[in-house]
């Protein structure tokens, strides 16, 4: 994940057990990269798979609906024509 020249940056602090620091560490000497893109990265992949599995839910959500089930149906049933208004 590359990060823009214009975003702002700012120092966080938190706690990591020892052993996943020391994997972390690991894979930023094989990679050549720094801890902070490392944390970077996993932060913004976790933040995307949240935002996955609250649509997800969603859809759930919906589909689970009835009134709204056939409501989507109807406005569905256009067979893809498009209409000027």
């Amino acid at each position: 994940m590359a990060l823009s020249r214009n975003s702002s940056m700012e120092k966080v602090t938190f706690n990591i057990s020892t052993e996943l620091k020391e994997k972390v560490v690991a894979l930023k000497e094989d990679l050549q990269i720094s801890l902070s893109a490392i944390y970077n990265e996993a932060i913004a992949n976790y933040l995307k798979q949240k935002e996955i599995e609250r649509w997800r839910r969603g859809v759930s959500m919906a589909l689970e609906d009835k009134e709204y089930m056939a409501l989507a149906k109807e406005m569905g049933s256009d067979n893809g024509d498009l209409y000027e208004y």
